[in-house]
Order: structure tokens, then C-alpha cells, then sequence
């Protein structure tokens, strides 16, 4: 039986369907009448039409699903397409697009690049030539440029070469076209440190090429918008993880020193320190030694430093190249025992973490793992309560899984598995399996008492899988009954774990790190944050569980931030969306009346990164003023920290977590120019300088110092 296109409304008296020609002149179909093989009668005789049809109710539902899910299709297909097209014009174009950017923004700034005027309110035409001024006689040397992308100024960096004097320059550059909806101004301010006798107009840069390949340009994007009279956010920043050695004994006291006054020069508020349980209880139960991290702690007093610790349950690498492990004691306990670990579907063992199933059974030489926990916890409170007292410690973490994070181990790297794989179920100890069982017999349908059969392996893909494909067994009755448990076991973690965290430490700050899963996030099953414990698909928001019981303690909830580095890998395949993630986690913890904090993911390496730190930390359009407790950093390597352009950036940005003062940035560029080139224009140069600046385009003036 024929139906129907599904979205084509269908009214009671309508005729069976029937195809109509298209186009301008079509005119409507006259209804079919009943076959009769007498001649036909007139137009007022004939035969009503037959009764409308009615529609099957199974197939047209049927077939309406699947055309929801071939628009779902097309729309991700459509949205993965923009996305690359927005990244390559961003990396390899240098268009100063900004994060949500749409088709709109894209015209917009093609227009300008073309030499066109684009008003905020879409008005566009061909920019005339703008008479030229002479400047200002208090400022010589100096150009007023609204855009650095028009015919007038290409035009004049032309005629402009490093060789001629900056004093001989009576020009001003004055255009019509802006960098942005609202008309900001630029200041370029060139030094007179570039000597004639050394750079004549024979050595002035020839091309793209020779600029990038002869020549050492070291630069600081700067931090766009204005934070004055914003919050004061703490900064913390993240010591070694071997200032430590296996025996508890500090290494290097002299080299720690020399780190605290760098940081101290920067404005640091305090530093985090990981105490390992591997190496503080290392070799027998109930014996703690904490020595090293006394002297530590001692040492940061000195620089009047606050200090975050990170209690750390949890192994950090393998055991043989520097990493941490588990207590040697807990491992000789896995040696006849290892269903203590988590287990994955094969069988295998991550021995980084404990199970969480035996969080109430005694296997650890008669104590279950809460209350190892807790014994840890009482121990370091008793040790270091004079530190807590006077407030040199500020806050401590609580470790709660793999890396420290809220999160099951569902994406080993020792395991094989590699970004953006789905990961798998971490549920099959001894343990976790009797806990699956008992909730299977509570809910009356033991055979419910299983692991998922089709999710996958670490490295598939979500459509690859019949569990975590669209209308895949996840979001059936068997599939949400696995995943409440499975998340369940998670926050029941959290409330134990907590529960007696607040009886070790009193009245003490305590923080709860939550990772930063955005891969396979804009798809509907969100398969990498359900292996890892949150059930967080697109119908349900998995993270206001958590963030409850989160209140329920009064804890300060750690967000792992990823940069921009992140968003132009192949996430695009991955459908990943960090900003959209942070964007509903923060927002829910906000929500439920959760103190936040943010942590770097990894160290920052550029202006736009420490821009989208800074604007997720004092969110600039939120009517409730909502913004974090702290920003914990995570360091630069020591060979980056010794150019003086990371230096300067990371001071700028601590400037403005603090209190925003910085009203001016100063982007300094240091040219060094190798060999000869021929007498051709400055403006590759000039194109090359703006595009490092152009992120940090604001309402006060950026300089740049030609040196």
C-alpha cells in the first residue's frame, strides 16, 4: 500500500495521494473518479471521490523515524563540513574568526580580505580609496589602522621597507572596514632600534617563505577584552611530579628553590603537590612517611606560597620508566587477587586503580578500600594539621579513579587504545559482577545480570556498534537498566569516599576533579562518556547526579579545560565538542550551587589558548556573574619558559585571572633577518605581524615593537 511522504500532512476527506506535476504553471490535480466503462457524464454528475485510505499506523511511524534519523544525518555530515572549512581558514588562511563562527562571519571576513567595507548590520560595498593624512606631530611614526586587510594599507606597506628611516614615513592609514561588529582601533608602534647601516633596503624581507624560513619571529598573542574590576581568581600551578622520590625523600631542594621564585616572580597564588599513596604507605600497611613532603612544604613557606595537595589513590605510568604505582603491599595483595583491579571485557587488568567493587570488602589485609582510604586521609591530616591551621594549605583533592579524575579507566592507552576510541566497560571483577547480579535479582530479570555483548572495543567507532549506534541498545530497557547501575556504582563511590573525607579534614576545602570527555559528543549515545561512568546521552543530563551529591558534601568541582590545540585535530570524525561540554558541565554545577575551578589539560602555548581559559573562567555575557574559584596551571616545559615570550605571556594572563589591570598588552616581535633578500615590499611582513595580534584585537590599543 502506498503512503504518504511522512512529512506531508494528511487530513481527514483528503483523496488517496497522487503525484503533481511541478513547477509555475502546474494546476491542481482533479481527484480520480470510480473506472466506468459508460460514457462519462457531466462535470456536476460526476462520481464523488472514494473514501480516504486509512494510513497503516506501524509502517508510517516506522518510516518517520527513519527520516528523523537520515535529517540527523545530513545535519552532523553538514556541521562536520562547516567545521573543517572554519578550521582551514583559521589555521592556514589566518582569519580571525571567532569560536562559534557561522556563514555570516566567514562572508564577512572573505569581504574584508577581497577589499571590501562590511558593516555590523550586513551593509556591504566596494571600499573607495581613502585620501592619506599626515600623523599627528606628538606621535611620529606611528599608524592609526582600523583594518590591516585593505587595498590602502597593502598599498603603503608596499612603498614601506625595513632600511627607510621611520621619521621619513608621513603617512597615516585611515580605512573604513573593521576587524569585528564593533570598530576597534590598532596602534602599530615601530622602535627606531632597526639600524640603517645594518638592514639597508637591499636586506628587506622578499616573500611568505623568506619571512618563515630565514627568519626568527618570536611573538605573544595578545589576551583580548578588558578585565578590569573582574573577580580575583587564585593561580595555582603544578609542581614536577619527581620532586619526590620513591623513599619519600625531596630531590633536588636547591632546584625547587630556583622554580618557587620563578613562579613567585609571576604573581603565582600557590602551588599543587600529588601525594602519592604508592609512596607514602609504600612497603606496609599503617605505616606512613611523609618526610619528603615536609621538607616540601616546608621550603614553599619559605616563598609565602599557598599549597593545594592532591591525595593521589591512584598509579601514574609504568612502574619501571619513573611512573608511580600502587603500594607495593597492594600489589603483592593482586599477586593471588586480581580481580582488586578493574577488569575490561577480555579479561585484562588495569592495575593504575583500584576496583571500586571492593570499596566494601575486606581483601586489603582485613580493610575494605574506603576505609584504606580513610586511614590515609586521617594520617595526612594528623601530619600536616599545623600547615592546615595556619593556612598554607588551601584545599585538598580528593583522588577518586584513573589520573585522579571521577572516571572509570574505560581508556587505557597500555590497553591499546587511542583518541577517538569509544573505550569499554570497566565492570568484570569478581566484584562488580556480584554487585551487577544482586541489582539483575532486585530488578526481577537475572539475565539482565551481564555485561553489554556488543559495545565494541576500545578503538571503535559508536554507528560501529550495536549497543552505541543511533537507536542502538543503550537507550533499550535492558541498556538503561546496565547504565544506571554502572553509573550508579560511580556515585556511590563518591558519597563513601566523601563521607569520610569530611570526617578526616574537619572544616577543610576538598576538591573533585571531572574529566573532560568530548569525543562522540554530538552524536546521540555520548559512548565515550558512558564507558567512563556518565550517563550522559542526549536525552538525559548525566552529570546532575554527580553534581547533587557533589553538593551534598559542599566540595569545590575541577573541570579539566582543553585548549584550541585540541579543537583542530580530526575532531571533527570524532563529532568532539569541548566547548559544548564545558558549556553544559559548567552550567549544571552552576546550577546545583557548586563552587567551580578549571585545570589546564596541558601547558599553554599561546594567547588564544590562555583567551579561552580566561573566558571560561569569568564568563563575560552571564547575567549572574558566575566565575571559578581557582585556576589550577599546568606548567610549561623548562626549555619553553626560557624564551622570554612565554614568560611575559603567562605574567599577562595572571595579570588578568587576578584583577584585570591590564589595560594595554604589548605584543613585542623580534625580526632577525640571515641572509640577503631582494628590494620587494614589507607587506608579507606586515601581514605576517597583524595575523599574531589580530586574536587579541580589543577596545584598549595593541602595540606592536619592531626591535
Amino acid at each position: 500500500m502506498s503512503l504518504k511522504h511522512p512529512h506531508s500532512p494528511m487530513l481527514d476527506g483528503d483523496p488517496p495521494p497522487h503525484r503533481r506535476p511541478r513547477g509555475f504553471g502546474s494546476t491542481p490535480s482533479p481527484s480520480p473518479v470510480a473506472a466506468d466503462p459508460s460514457p462519462s457524464p457531466s462535470p456536476a454528475a460526476a462520481a464523488p471521490p472514494p473514501p480516504p485510505r486509512r494510513r497503516g499506523g506501524g509502517g508510517g511511524e516506522r518510516e518517520r523515524e527513519r527520516e528523523k534519523e537520515r535529517t540527523k544525518l545530513r545535519e552532523r555530515h553538514r556541521r562536520a563540513i562547516t567545521s573543517r572549512m572554519l578550521s582551514g581558514l583559521r589555521q592556514h588562511g589566518n582569519f580571525p574568526l571567532p569560536a562559534r563562527a557561522d556563514m555570516n562571519d566567514v562572508l564577512a571576513a572573505l569581504a574584508r580580505a577581497a577589499g571590501w567595507t562590511v558593516h555590523p548590520d550586513g551593509t556591504t560595498f566596494r571600499a573607495s580609496s581613502q585620501p592619506l593624512h599626515p600623523p599627528a606631530p606628538q606621535l611620529p611614526g606611528i599608524f592609526h589602522v582600523n583594518s590591516v586587510e585593505t587595498p590602502s594599507f597593502t598599498s603603503v606597506l608596499n612603498s614601506y621597507a625595513i632600511g627607510t628611516p621611520l621619521n621619513s614615513q608621513a603617512s597615516m592609514l585611515q580605512t573604513d572596514d573593521s576587524l569585528s561588529p564593533s570598530s576597534l582601533d590598532s596602534v602599530v608602534v615601530a622602535e627606531q632600534s632597526i639600524k640603517n647601516e645594518k638592514y639597508g633596503n637591499s636586506y628587506s624581507v622578499s616573500s611568505l617563505n623568506c619571512l618563515e624560513n630565514d627568519q626568527l619571529i618570536r611573538a605573544s598573542a595578545a589576551l583580548a577584552g578588558d578585565y578590569t574590576r573582574t573577580p580575583y581568581i587564585p593561580v595555582y600551578a603544578s609542581l614536577p611530579m619527581g620532586v619526590i622520590n620513591s623513599h619519600c625523600q625531596l630531590i633536588d631542594p636547591e632546584g625547587i628553590r630556583a622554580e618557587l621564585m620563578h613562579l613567585k616572580s609571576l604573581n603565582v597564588d600557590g602551588v599543587i603537590v600529588d601525594c602519592w599513596w604508592g609512596i607514602v604507605e609504600a612497603w606496609t600497611p599503617h605505616k606512613y612517611e611523609w618526610s619528603g613532603y615536609r621538607d616540601l612544604f616546608g621550603i614553599i613557606k619559605e616563598f609565602k606560597l599557598k599549597v593545594q595537595v592532591v591525595l593521589s589513590f591512584h598509579g601514574s605510568g609504568e612502574t619501571g620508566s619513573g611512573g608511580v604505582s600502587l603500594p607495593k603491599w597492594v600489589m603483592e595483595i593482586a599477586q593471588e587477587n586480581q580481580d582488586v583491579f578493574f577488569t575490561d571485557r577480555e579479561g585484562r587488568r588495569n592495575v593504575e586503580c583500584l576496583s571500586w567493587g571492593i570499596d566494601k570488602e575486606r581483601v586489603l589485609r582485613g580493610r575494605t578500600g574506603i576505609e584504606a582510604y580513610f586511614d590515609f586521609m586521617r594520617s595526612f591530616h594528623m601530619e600536616f594539621r599545623n600547615l592546615t591551621e595556619e593556612g598554607l594549605i588551601s584545599a585538598i583533592e580528593i583522588g577518586l579513579g584513573v589520573s585522579g579524575e571521577l572516571k572509570y579507566p574505560s581508556c587505557p592507552e597500555r590497553m591499546g587504545w587511542r583518541y577517538p576510541g569509544i573505550g569499554e566497560f570497566q565492570c568484570y571483577d569478581r566484584y562488580m559482577q556480584k554487585n551487577l547480579r544482586q541489582a539483575a535479582l532486585s530488578r526481577g530479570h537475572l539475565f539482565w545480570a551481564r555485561g553489554p555483548d556488543n559495545a565494541g572495543y576500545y578503538n571503535s567507532r559508536p554507528h560501529e556498534t550495536g549497543f552505541f549506534c543511533d537507536g542502538g541498545d543503550y537507550d533499550s530497557y535492558y541498556g538503561r537498566f546496565f547504565l544506571n547501575w554502572y553509573s550508579g556504582i560511580l556515585i556511590d563511590h563518591v558519597d563513601q569516599v566523601l563521607s569520610l573525607a569530611t570526617l578526616a579534614f574537619g572544616g577543610v576545602e576538598t576538591v573533585v576533579k571531572i574529566p573532560s570527555i568530548y569525543w562522540w559528543y554530538r552524536t546521540a549515545s555520548h559512548a565515550a562518556e558512558l564507558t567512563a561512568g556518565f550517563y550522559n546521552p542526549t536525552n538525559r543530563d548525566g552529570y546532575s547526579p554527580v553534581f547533587r551529591m557533589l553538593k551534598k558534601h559542599s566540595v569545590i568541582l575541577k573541570f579539566v579545560c582543553y585548549g584550541p590545540e585540541f579543537t583542530i585535530q580530526e575532531n571533527n570524525e570524532a563529532f568532539a565538542d569541548p566547548e559544548g561540554l564545558t558549556w553544559q558541565v559548567m552550567n549544571a554545577a552552576w546550577d546545583h550551587g557548586l563552587s567551580t575551578s578549571i585545570e589546564s589539560a596541558l601547558p599553554c602555548l599561546d594567547g588564544e589558548m590562555y583567551s579561552q581559559i580566561l573566558d571560561t573562567a569569568k564568563p563575560r555575557n552571564d547575567p549572574d556573574r558566575h566565575h571559578v574559584s581557582f585556576f589550577a596551571y599546568r606548567q610549561l616545559p623548562s626549555f619553553l619558559l626560557q624564551r622570554d615570550v612565554c614568560f611575559s605571556e603567562l605574567g599577562n594572563f595572571v595579570k588578568c585571572m587576578h584583577d584585570g589591570s591590564l589595560n594595554k598588552i604589548v605584543v613585542r616581535v623580534r625580526i632577525i633577518i640571515t641572509h640577503q633578500s631582494g628590494s620587494s615590499a614589507l607587506e608579507p611582513l606586515m601581514q605576517r605581524l597583524t595575523v599574531l595580534c589580530i586574536r587579541g584585537v580589543s577596545t584598549h590599543p595593541i602595540k606592536i615593537l619592531l626591535q
